[in-house]
């Protein structure tokens, strides 16, 4: 076993502070990062604070993961040491089920193994990437291309593939008008990725303090949804919303904005239930649905593409010590546009 240096959640209620964890010995099929940089996303927050259901403490959260290869097991052949690597949500899954073989290992019939707060095929509880290293099967390990910065790419192994994955399923692109529900961590990717695909791409934001921000990330419109005139003017006027606010909105008010066949997706994700009312979808033939993150294939896709377009997340770089004031600017909306813990920071 490797012990090594991280942060963890010491209950749901308490700061997160310097702790030492274990990883497992490298298998044969198993590859050894050594982290880099981690990303910070509200889904740590929600989890630490139990607010997703239980977990089992001390926990390291961190699924937002990029850094270099170390170490290889003997059977390895997709990665060598010295590789730019990245891991996203999971680190596992059964591989057998109907939606693994079709490449959708995130909606794996068996529950796939998350990076952290997960059981994983050894029985421990998986700890994420607030950590010095991890060791991950080589299957859910991702190249990180050379031309993304380390620090940009980490978001991306989550808020990347998070927006990316519903606006290549609802094929977004040329022609399609897709609205994002607020400018965050998620928001800000969205409106890159669906600009880069050649939408017309609008934000809904709570207030047009972003603005400046939106129009320069690709966005082609931008409202504040605080203001009724909003609701009015908008009627029938996209394809596809994406929802990415963590919090509980008027899901109703937003179907309205939709035309023929719209649908609107939710990425976000509140703890409460969002009320919805069944017969703002048969106004117009409308569909809500919702998005996890993508499988292994769409990830490495997303990356590529992303190298491919110049996308990068706009980040704030932090150190180890800065995590619990940033969970708590997080909370506050107070980054522009995502938090990265700088490793080499836990020493």
């Amino acid at each position: 076993m490797l012990t090594i240096n991280a942060y963890a959640a010491p209950s749901a209620t308490e700061p997160l502070v310097p702790v030492t964890i274990q990883r497992r010995d490298v298998g044969p099929k198993d590859v050894l990062i050594q982290i880099r940089y981690a990303g910070i996303c509200h889904s740590d927050i929600h989890t630490v604070r139990g607010d997703w259901g239980q977990v089992k403490y001390p926990l390291t959260v961190g699924h937002e993961i990029v850094g270099e290869v170390v170490e290889v097991g003997d059977q390895v052949s997709k990665h060598a040491v010295g590789d730019r690597v990245g891991v996203g949500c999971m680190v596992n899954s059964c591989r057998e089920c109907d939606n693994c073989r079709a490449g959708e290992e995130q909606y794996c019939l068996n529950g796939n193994v998350g990076t952290y707060a997960s059981v994983d095929r050894d029985g421990t509880i998986t700890q994420g990437g607030y950590s010095t290293h991890i060791v991950v099967d080589e299957d859910f390990v991702l190249r990180v291309p050379e031309s993304i910065p380390y620090e940009a790419a980490a978001p991306l192994l989550c808020a990347g593939i998070t927006t990316y994955s519903p606006l290549r399923h609802w094929k977004a692109g040329p022609g399609t008008r897709v609205a994002v529900i607020g400018l965050g961590g998620l928001g800000h990717m969205a409106v890159k990725l669906a600009h880069a695909l050649g939408a017309e791409v609008t934000v809904l934001s709570q207030s047009l303090r972003k603005k400046e921000d939106g129009l320069r990330l690709g966005a082609d419109h931008y409202y504040a949804t605080s203001d009724p005139a909003t609701f009015t003017e908008l009627v029938h006027s996209f394809d596809l919303i994406i929802n990415t606010v963590s919090a509980v909105v008027d899901i109703d008010a937003y179907l309205k904005l939709l035309a023929l066949d719209g649908t609107m997706v939710n990425v976000g994700a509140p703890p409460e239930a969002l009320p919805i009312h069944v017969f703002s979808l048969f106004s117009n033939r409308l569909s809500f649905a919702g998005s996890g993150i993508g499988g292994i294939r769409e990830t490495q896709e997303m990356l590529d593409f992303c190298a491919e377009h110049g996308i990068a997340c706009d980040v704030e770089v932090i150190s180890a010590e800065a995590i619990n004031e940033a969970y708590a600017r997080v909370l506050a909306s107070d980054v522009r546009y995502r938090f990265v813990i700088d490793v080499s920071t836990l020493g």
